[in-house]
Formats: C-alpha cells, sequence, structure tokens
C-alpha cells in the first residue's frame, strides 16, 4: 500500500513541474518597446562653466596718501567720467622732540656754512681783483722790459685760482642755503597737508565689481580700490576635456542650463585657446583640459541677474543631422564584439545584430539591422532570451 502511494506522488509532483514550466514559457514577458524611427539627431556634452568679464579695469592710487570713503556699493552703475574716488596726498610726518631739535639744529648748521661760504667768497673775489690789478700793472711794466715774462704768468694763475677759489665759495653758499631752505620747509609742513584732492574717475560704463577699500584710509601709490567691468560683455569661460573641445569651432551652438533661469540660453563659441593644462578631477583623475569660451546669444534682458563669476552649465552641439534612423540607447546591448538588440515580432523577442553610428541625446544612430517602424525591447537584460514570447509593458518612442 505505501509503495503505490509514494508512486503517485511522484508522478503529481513530476505533472505539476511540467505544467509549471509550461506556464512559465508560454506565458509572455512584459517587457518596454521602443520603436526604430527617423529623425534629427544632435550630438553634444555637457561641462560646468563660469561667466566671466573678458576686460576689466582696476582703478588704483596714483600716489601715497588719504583714501576718503568710497561711496559706491558693489553692484552700482558708473558712467566714463563719473568720479568715483578722492585721495587727499599725504601730510607731511609729525616729528617728536627729538627729531625737532635735530633738525633745528642741521638748519643752524647750514645757515653757519651758508655764512662761511660768503666769507669766503668775499676774501675770493678781493684776492682775484687784487690780482687782476697787478696783472694789468705788470702787463704795463712788462711792455718796457721792467717785468718777466715768468712772473706775468704767475700773477695771471694768481687770478685763475682766486676766480675758481670764488666760484667753489659761491657753490658752497648756494648748497648750504638750499640745505637751510629744505630743513625748513621740513619743519614747517609736519603734520599739513602735501597738496590738492587728486580724483580719480571711472574709465568705463559699468558697474562695480569689486570694492577694495570703503572708509577714510592712508593707501600706497598703485593700491587697488574699485574694480569695474561692463557686464553687457559677459562670456561664459568652460574647463573643456581636450579631446572633447577638438568637436568645437568658433561658432558652434551651445546652451547656458541651470544658470537660474526658466529657459536655457543659446550661446555660441567664440574661441577655443590652443594650449591645454592638466587638472586632476574629484576621482583623482589626471585630466587634458582647456578653455572654451562662449558668448550668450539671448537678449541681455532675459539674463539681466548673471553677474561674474557664476556658476553655470553649458551643453555644447557637437554634431546635428536632420533625417537619421534611430533608437533608444538603452536597447543596445554588447555580445562580444558586436552590438545586438532585441527585435520584437509576432510577439516574441528575436536577437538582431545592429550597426550604430552617431550617438545622440538618448538616442543612436542605426546604420544596418533595421528599419524604420521595427519595434524593440527598450531596455533588454539577462534573462531575455531569443525566442522568447513577450508583451508589450509601454510603448515609447
Amino acid at each position: 500500500m505505501k509503495r503505490p502511494y509514494l508512486i503517485a506522488l511522484a508522478v503529481l509532483v513530476v505533472v505539476l513541474a511540467a505544467a509549471f514550466l509550461w506556464a512559465w514559457q508560454t506565458s509572455p514577458r512584459l517587457v518596454d518597446i521602443a520603436t526604430v524611427q527617423r529623425g534629427p539627431l544632435v550630438q553634444h556634452f555637457e561641462e560646468e562653466g563660469r561667466t566671466q568679464l573678458p576686460r576689466r579695469w582696476v582703478v588704483s592710487a596714483p600716489l601715497a596718501g588719504t583714501l576718503q570713503r568710497i561711496d559706491l556699493l558693489q553692484g552700482d552703475t558708473v558712467s566714463a567720467g563719473q568720479v568715483v574716488a578722492v585721495i587727499e596726498p599725504m601730510h607731511g610726518a609729525l616729528l617728536d622732540a627729538a627729531n625737532r631739535a635735530r633738525l633745528l639744529a642741521e638748519q643752524q648748521a647750514a645757515e653757519a656754512s651758508m655764512q662761511a661760504a660768503g666769507q669766503r667768497l668775499t676774501a675770493a673775489n678781493a684776492d682775484a681783483d687784487l690780482a687782476s690789478r697787478d696783472v694789468q700793472r705788470m702787463r704795463t711794466l712788462g711792455a718796457g722790459g721792467v717785468v718777466s715774462v715768468a712772473a706775468l704768468d704767475e700773477t695771471e694763475a694768481r687770478v685763475a685760482r682766486a676766480r675758481a677759489a670764488a666760484a667753489a665759495a659761491r657753490a658752497e653758499q648756494q648748497a648750504a642755503g638750499q640745505q637751510r631752505d629744505a630743513l625748513a620747509a621740513l619743519l614747517k609742513g609736519q603734520g599739513q597737508g602735501g597738496g590738492e584732492r587728486i580724483e580719480l574717475r571711472a574709465p568705463v560704463d559699468g558697474v562695480v565689481l569689486h570694492r577694495y577699500q570703503e572708509s577714510t584710509v592712508p593707501v600706497q601709490a598703485g593700491q587697488s580700490l574699485l574694480e569695474i567691468g561692463d557686464l553687457d560683455e559677459l562670456q561664459v569661460m568652460v574647463q573643456a576635456l581636450s579631446q572633447q573641445a577638438i568637436g568645437l569651432h568658433p561658432g558652434s551652438a551651445a546652451r547656458i542650463l541651470r544658470w537660474g533661469g526658466d529657459q536655457p540660453l543659446p550661446a555660441r563659441v567664440l574661441r577655443i585657446e590652443p594650449g591645454a593644462f592638466t587638472k586632476v578631477s574629484a576621482l583623482g583623475v589626471e585630466e587634458q583640459r582647456t578653455l572654451v569660451w562662449l558668448r550668450i546669444t539671448a537678449p541681455r534682458a532675459q539674463w539681466a541677474a548673471l553677474g561674474d563669476g557664476f556658476r553655470v552649465e553649458v551643453q555644447f552641439e557637437v554634431a546635428r543631422r536632420d533625417d537619421v534612423l534611430q533608437v533608444a540607447s538603452s536597447a543596445l546591448f554588447r555580445e562580444g564584439r558586436r552590438w545586438m538588440v532585441f527585435r520584437v515580432a509576432g510577439g516574441r523577442a528575436r536577437r538582431v545584430e545592429v550597426t550604430p553610428g552617431m550617438q545622440g541625446d538618448g538616442a543612436v544612430e542605426i546604420l544596418a539591422g533595421l528599419k524604420a517602424g521595427d519595434r524593440v525591447v527598450a531596455y533588454p537584460d539577462d534573462r531575455l532570451v531569443d525566442g522568447q514570447r513577450v508583451r508589450a509593458l509601454e510603448s515609447s518612442p
């Protein structure tokens, strides 16, 4: 009794398993379907960028002095020629008692030196006059043969020496006088202003980008005070991978994405710099990148809120074709070196080899293997086999 029961139970299990396997094999699998169609295909890539002015003007202090308070704020509009800063020339230094006493003593010494030089000048002039009269007498006597030629030459040399001594005394008197006047001016000008105020004017029409100084403070010659730029000339700078920049050229179309506005902004490539540089990515990979500059072609009113140094994302258009046979990129999978898709026909998925072409935004060009109107599995996985029954879960273009 026990053995027939076990045999019957085994037969029942086999029958149930066979029924389950048959049901599994014959029931269609639900899959997403994509349709092969013709249409425009655009190839592009995206990179992060920054807005940047190609030219900016820095207003600097032309001389050392005291800067008056700058009331302009960053973002304020200025016109060419408008006064943007005022500098009072540096005041004379205040002297302590010891330095003042030293300068007074030097001034008195310079006065004494000038007086001494004046006395030497008087003596030298007197010697020169006396020697000149002696020369006149000796020339008269020399005509009668009373005075020798050597004596006359000696007297004339004495006149030259006296005149040279007078010139040297005169120069020493002038130097001492100048030193005295300089010390007097230094003593008189301590703590006083050095001249009229200097007004600094905006070189161009634009806005204030940066204000480096605000309050009334001493400044040195060449110190930066304000930075001014014209936001109408704003450009976008992108550090693009060199192998991607190869596909760009001046005039290439682009779009400014995720800049803060509701709609993307159209742009055009202005120039691609020929020199690349190495940059380490966030993953630690060394990359060769180059600078790509773009100009926004949308009206200024649409992106008036953009300023210098703002972060944006740029989508570059590398290639565009208007009539291309294409399918969703997700439908393709690799099988060795071949590209395959599952084409749906007669309710079954059939493996088909295809030749892909240009890669676009979520789509890929099909050069061979499919035709317009074919339906393929949009997201094939490793459980899908050739000839398996399928049923569309959701149609997508």
